[in-house]
């Protein structure tokens, strides 16, 4: 099943995509999805981020070739960091170039975990009773604020700097997903979640251990080889581009690159 949520005639709401349909529901997945009698053409309505999460934790270095091509050893444990909601924007939403290094903006497709209840202490082989399903997320980042910073925060909590989208996958495999990023076409990032370090199980349990999941929680578990930073010279995102990343039997998430106004 694939479920989005989508703004219509002004109104918010989740639907399960069929196809080019929409099938309109009331509820929402953690409460509970009712199908209604309704569908909506796909092209009518506004795709929007596929959850509103309360919280967005992130997982670095979780890709064996990106930990080498970052000449980085393999962490004994997931290494941790928050983005903040207002990084989240949806499907065809703009990625916004800040005041801050705009020439300096780099890209990193990420499979996301969406949480379904409430998870706390969950073993590994309780997990999928806890995980809604899965979506793509692009984990965009200030590499010049990274390196002069010498953490994170700053770097990944500039707005939009979250596109999630299309849609939440709730019957694949988030262990074993071909995921690819294109920038105007080129590929740029092309591998499968099995190069991850640590699984999704092994994320979910580790994470419920250090604190409580809500639902609607988004984890995203890092990103492949193929990075802006790590390419011989460069390459930032620039205006005018559009960046599609794909993850097999999920969708596409695109979005167009602008520069912020100011």
């Amino acid at each position: 099943m694939k479920i989005l949520r989508y703004l219509h005639k002004g109104h918010t709401r989740y639907g399960i995509l069929e196809g080019d349909l929409v099938i309109v529901c009331d509820g929402d997945p953690f409460e509970g999805l009712t199908k209604l009698n309704k569908t909506l053409d796909l092209d009518s309505v506004k795709l929007l981020s596929p959850v509103a999460p309360p919280n967005i934790i992130c997982v670095a270095l979780n890709y064996k070739r990106h930990a080498d091509e970052a000449k980085q050893p393999y962490p004994d444990n997931p290494l941790l960091f928050l983005k903040p909601t207002t990084t989240v924007c949806g499907l065809g939403d703009p990625i916004v170039l800040p005041l801050h290094n705009p020439d300096r903006i780099d890209y990193e497709i990420e499979l996301a975990i969406v949480i379904g209840k409430q998870a706390k202490n969950v073993p590994e082989d309780k997990v999928l009773d806890y995980v809604l399903g899965y979506t793509v997320a692009n984990d965009v980042s200030n590499r010049a604020a990274q390196r002069s910073d010498k953490q994170v925060v700053r770097s990944k909590s500039y707005d939009t700097f979250c596109p999630l989208g299309p849609v939440i996958a709730t019957d694949v495999d988030g262990d074993h997903r071909d995921l690819t990023c294109r920038i105007d076409g080129q590929t740029m990032q092309s591998s499968n979640t099995s190069d991850m370090i640590f699984s999704c199980s092994s994320l979910v349990t580790y994470l419920s251990q250090c604190m409580t999941l809500l639902p609607g929680t988004v984890i995203l578990t890092g990103t492949p080889e193929g990075v802006g930073f790590a390419r011989v010279p460069p390459i930032y995102l620039q205006e005018g581009q559009v960046v599609e990343c794909e993850i097999e039997g999920i969708g596409v998430l695109f979005n167009p690159v602008v520069r912020q106004d100011g």
